[in-house]
């Protein structure tokens, strides 16, 4: 499986939402310099991502974005098909008319790519946008400890 850039910024802006917006809506510029995000390729993520209502967002000085849905409601996957579309459907024509111009390994082996996709989705459905910002917060405090004094 391949994953763009797109979609990668658009789980990590989601992650950033999560454990930052705290009831106040988080700036894409403020996304942008955590993640070390081109701004103008960010803005473009958050405006797919809230005409898919996966994001809200706050006009004014104290704007920004905000999830619509709870992290733990948001699965990875609905941020995958929001930025690149519904990559785990496919489109065949009927099965006789499929079988009847396919080739053989086509025959042979599109059932296991099928097989493929459905578990690649199901890992996918089965990860909270939570679950990240949970191991994001565990990476963190393992990189910055905090020496007391």
């Amino acid at each position: 499986m391949r994953v763009s850039k797109r979609a990668t910024y658009g789980i990590m802006v989601a992650v950033d939402l999560a454990i930052h917006a705290n009831e106040a809506p988080i700036q894409a510029r403020a996304i942008a310099r955590r993640h070390g995000i081109p701004v103008r390729f960010l803005e473009q993520v958050l405006h797919a991502m809230k005409k898919a209502g996966l994001v809200e967002s706050q006009r004014g000085a104290q704007g920004g974005y905000l999830l619509i849905l709870e992290p733990t409601a948001m699965s990875i996957a609905d941020i995958f098909e929001a930025l690149e579309g519904p990559v785990f459907h496919r489109a065949f024509a009927g099965q006789q008319e499929r079988n009847r111009h396919a080739t053989k390994p086509e025959l042979l082996l599109d059932d296991v790519w099928e097989q493929v996709q459905q578990a690649e989705r199901k890992v996918l459905e089965n990860i909270t946008v939570e679950q990240l910002a949970m191991r994001l917060r565990t990476i963190d405090a393992q990189r910055n400890p905090m020496y007391h004094i």
